[in-house]
């Protein structure tokens, strides 16, 4: 088990993406803290089936990732109830689709603060821990928007593209201390999330769930298949290796060939 005993701090992961990751995270031994919002009663089922399925420890926080203090909070958690953090995955995020004159400021600053400012705080308070380890991976959940921008999606195409910056300056920041710092950058990755969309768009647009799939989710992807959870979760156990500990300051797509065009 390549993280057996080491310690994960997953943000947004109580769904999609961020869950897969801290599963993939517990199947190699690893003790995790998950957060994120939903229902307290799918969230406790999440937790204790990490426990109990893998044999590991799985706490939970319920910090708001626009609150610098609720940040420091979950890194404090892992500190002081599984003795530090080993692994800081920063995956929260959530999008809003506006024209940018008629983009609501507070949307901007909402997005700003969960993409971008979040994974900054979590840094900030992980990376000393992880250098008293002489040992840390940090994995940001980019996007494919952090290297190509479509239209109507500044805020998350502009945090994006900051983490994609941030990954290099804190890797290099980092580079002769033990500690790796990456992004992920997924296309369209099919989750709870994304297939929620699928009927609003049906109706936005006149045309049918096979159409919006085709047409408009994966126009983009030329594999026209979608990124699943599993294989962005392996990546990020990949780089959590010994295989990859020369392996940082990357932006690596997961994307059907998105951005190869």
């Amino acid at each position: 088990m390549t993280l057996k005993s080491k310690v994960a701090v997953v943000t947004g992961s109580t769904s999609g993406i961020g869950l897969a990751i801290a599963k993939g995270f517990a199947a190699e031994g690893a003790n995790v803290v998950i957060n994120g919002f939903g229902k307290p009663e799918d969230i406790e089922r999440e937790r204790a089936g990490i426990e109990s399925g893998y044999g590991v420890k799985a706490l939970y926080s319920a910090a708001d990732m626009t609150k610098p203090e609720d940040i420091a909070s979950v890194i404090k958690l892992a500190e002081t109830e599984l003795g530090g953090v080993d692994v800081l995955v920063n995956n929260a995020g959530i999008q809003f689709v506006s024209p940018i004159e008629d983009f609501p400021p507070e949307k901007w600053e909402q997005i700003i603060a969960i993409n971008l400012s979040s994974a900054f705080y979590a840094m900030h308070h992980a990376i000393p821990l992880m250098k008293a380890k002489k040992w840390g991976r940090i994995i940001n959940t980019a996007s494919a928007h952090s290297l190509v921008a479509s239209p109507f999606k500044s805020a998350y195409v502009a945090a994006k593209h900051g983490i994609a910056g941030l990954t290099k300056t804190a890797a290099l920041e980092t580079a002769s201390s033990g500690i790796t710092v990456n992004c992920i950058s997924p296309g369209y990755v099919w989750t709870p999330l994304v297939e929620s969309q699928i009927p609003d768009t049906m109706k936005a647009r006149g045309l049918t769930k096979e159409q919006v799939i085709n047409d408009v989710l994966l126009h983009a992807q030329p594999t026209k298949q979608f990124v699943t959870v599993e294989q962005v979760a392996a990546l990020a156990v990949f780089l959590c290796s010994d295989a990859a500990s020369q392996i940082t300051g990357a932006n690596i797509p997961i994307d059907g060939g998105w951005t190869a065009q």
